[in-house]
């Protein structure tokens, strides 16, 4: 194994971790002051290539604490960011982790036992592969694809990394990594986190359709979250929901395969790759959505979910304990729902 910290290897990935203001000392009538002054802001944008829309009581905006949030995030995890740490580390480069790594890593490292290998985070050199990094898109022809991933496959296996004292250590410095699959769903624990130390007990934080809901909305009701039909054969048309959910106090991630993809010829080539077969996924799942304990878990486990299919993400869900799933499977030419057993107790909260 070579050590993060010589020239031949590297080191550091994503986490999460933020801390705020806490606020005490104050005298009941102070207290009863702020509460009166307490109003839902909205904060919304793009960051990390998608969309965000973040909503909270709070007694003054926070958007200023929310971008520089952002923007730690994205110093770590970010894949397109030539200074992050993650940049450092897939170009080994001299580098150490940090606290957004290591929770990553933690995370990551869980969901890959539980899936079986179907959630890894070194399958980027097969993501860039197939055109879906930060690479352009593969050129081979057909007769040569099995060869160039048998010999990509070499390289790709969460096995041949280790973290030890800040330190990534590499069995061969090709390993990259790729947090595509987890970084929307921990960026929102980390504003949540946020939230939650200003004193919000309300919010709603959406980035790239990953969420944390906590509390009630504006309106005093729950926070409605819809989940998107897929279309696989009218892509100008306008979105449909399949599902509309009144929830509070979850963590909740969405995986597809209907938006992401090309056709090399007649092939439609989707943007979830199986580590075990260098290929990207064909199977009937469409679209997982999961909800557990943290946002970035519920992301790797929808993403584990595409991968596996039907019958291994109920079992994989069922193994986790605490996380419920709703897949959007195709049979035929129709769509229908399979859920988890808890997947309503998970909803209204009952299941935690």
């Amino acid at each position: 194994m070579i050590r993060a910290n010589n020239r031949h290897t590297i080191g550091a990935l994503l986490g999460v971790g933020l801390a705020a203001l806490l606020i005490w000392g104050l005298d009941d009538k102070s207290q009863e002051s702020k509460a009166e002054s307490r109003e839902y802001y909205r904060n919304e944008g793009k960051v990390f290539g998608t969309y965000y829309n973040i909503r909270y009581e709070a007694s003054a905006d926070l958007q200023d604490s929310i971008n520089a949030a952002f923007q730690a995030f994205d110093a770590s995890l970010s894949l397109f960011n030539p200074h992050s740490i993650l940049s450092a580390i897939n170009d080994n480069r001299d580098t150490t982790t940090n606290a957004f790594f290591e929770a990553m890593w933690a995370e990551a490292e869980e969901v890959y036992t539980l899936s079986g290998g179907a959630f890894d985070i070194t399958v980027a050199p097969l993501v860039n592969y197939w055109g879906f990094g930060n690479t352009s898109r593969y050129r081979d022809t057909e007769k040569s694809i099995n060869r160039e991933i048998d010999s990509i496959r070499q390289f790709v296996g969460f096995d041949k990394v280790k973290l030890i004292d800040h330190h990534v250590y590499k069995s061969d410095p090709r390993v990259q990594l790729d947090g595509g699959a987890v970084a929307k769903g921990q960026a929102c624990d980390v504003i949540a986190e946020l939230l939650h130390r200003n004193g919000c007990e309300n919010y709603l934080v959406d980035i790239g359709g990953e969420v944390v809901a906590k509390g009630k909305s504006a309106k005093g009701e729950p926070w409605h979250i819809g989940i998107t039909k897929p279309n696989l054969n009218n892509e100008g048309a306008q979105e449909e929901l399949q599902e509309i959910l009144e929830v509070t106090d979850i963590a909740m991630a969405t995986s597809g395969n209907y938006r992401n993809f090309y056709y090399d010829g007649d092939v439609r080539r989707s943007h979830t790759i199986d580590p075990h077969t260098g290929m990207p996924v064909q199977h009937s799942v469409l679209s997982a959505t999961v909800v557990s304990s943290r946002c970035m878990r519920s992301d790797a486990l929808a993403t584990a979910c595409m991968v596996i299919g039907e019958e291994g993400a109920l079992a994989m869900i069922e193994r986790a304990g605490d996380a419920a799933c709703l897949l959007i499977v195709a049979r035929g030419d129709s769509l229908v729902t399979v859920c988890s057993p808890n997947w309503k107790e998970r909803i209204n909260g009952l299941g935690d």
